[in-house]
């Protein structure tokens, strides 16, 4: 069997896994709204006995948040539901409480599992990726706010304000009508339950508890995201080499969580399954990834191991693994006095 014949197999046996399960997301919907809905009354009630048990209540609302924001990305890939109207709208109403526009954020991320890992197309999507060649390349400008977008603090702390609050707010450019609309419609959604909210419990108290949920899940949000796609021995490749099964196998990592932290999250640390078949629902990830031999040995971090992506910055096509600015600044250095060599030695 060619390599060729093994991926295609390989996605093949990922076919009974596609199926949702109508009682299962049912099940889902309650056990994650059910909870934030009763932790956000919780965190507001406790206002009144001390911040610190608010902040607490907060954290754990936070998970259940981004486990909502799981939903929503399974209706964006019409996997959570047999029915593509019922994925509309549940996956326009959790857009709503994550703050995200279903067609919108669907275009992006459909892009982003067509091109991720390839190298000339990148850009919609994902995480701002350079090479080491294109970074030294680079103006001073480009440079510095490379830095300052790869940032962790940055990265993780203005960057849900930016994506999540204003980014997701406008359309982007050639979106279609009914795109359009939709992004309209879950603006006003959002800004009316917001206006409520503050009504009915103050503005101050709204932000004292809306604040640190939404900051929590979506630096948690970007860290998954940006994790899942940057650790050692990923998978880079130009257009005409580039492999989509290889990409979802050796590009996306095996995020071995904690069970509870797997829970919360909606078991998308199995993203080289998701990566593989989108239509896997992810309650359906888990077993995908245990029942298929061909995948034990895939890429895998956990919760120690992952920090080591903080260093990663940029894609050595040579060493083909991510590197830091030192490996950058080396390199210029070493093709710098390589040229200082070549031309002392011309006649």
């Amino acid at each position: 069997m060619t390599s060729k014949q093994k991926q295609l197999n390989l996605k093949k046996q990922m076919a009974p896994y596609e199926k949702s399960d109508l009682t299962k997301s049912i099940m889902q919907l309650v056990n994650t709204l059910g909870p934030f809905f009763l932790l956000w009354f919780m965190a507001y009630k406790s206002l009144s006995i001390s911040y610190l048990l608010t902040l607490g209540i907060s954290v754990v609302a936070a998970g259940f948040l981004v486990r909502t924001f799981i939903i929503f990305h399974d209706c964006c890939h019409h996997s959570f539901f047999k029915n593509r109207k019922a994925n509309k709208i549940i996956g326009t109403i959790t857009g709503i409480l994550t703050v995200f526009p279903y067609h919108q954020w669907q275009h992006d991320h459909n892009v982003h599992h067509a091109t991720s890992g390839n190298l000339d197309k990148r850009g919609t999507g994902d995480i701002w990726t350079l090479t080491v060649k294109e970074y030294q390349d680079a103006s001073w400008s480009t440079r510095a706010a490379y830095r300052i977008y790869r940032n962790p603090f940055v990265m993780l702390g203005i960057g849900p304000i930016y994506v999540f609050l204003l980014k997701n707010r406008f359309n982007r450019k050639g979106a279609r009508k009914n795109e359009r609309i939709n992004t309209y419609l879950i603006n006003a959604a959002i800004a009316g339950l917001y206006a409520f909210m503050c009504w009915a419990i103050g503005w101050e108290a709204f932000l004292m508890v809306q604040g640190p949920i939404f900051m929590i899940s979506g630096a948690a949000g970007i860290w998954l995201f940006y994790v899942q796609h940057t650790f050692e021995d990923s998978y880079f490749e130009e257009d005409d080499k580039w492999e989509y099964v290889k990409a979802a196998v050796e590009g996306s990592s095996f995020y071995k969580l904690p069970k509870v932290l797997q829970w919360l999250t909606g078991n998308i640390g199995f993203h080289h399954i998701h990566h593989l078949s989108p239509r896997v629902p992810n309650y359906n990830l888990e077993s995908a990834h245990y029942n298929t031999a061909e995948l034990q040995n895939v890429p895998t971090i956990t919760l120690s191991t992952s920090l080591k992506s903080l260093q990663f910055r940029l894609w050595d096509e040579e060493a083909q693994d991510f590197t830091g600015y030192g490996a950058a600044k080396k390199s210029s250095v070493s093709k710098n006095q390589s040229r200082t060599k070549t031309a002392s030695v011309k006649p």
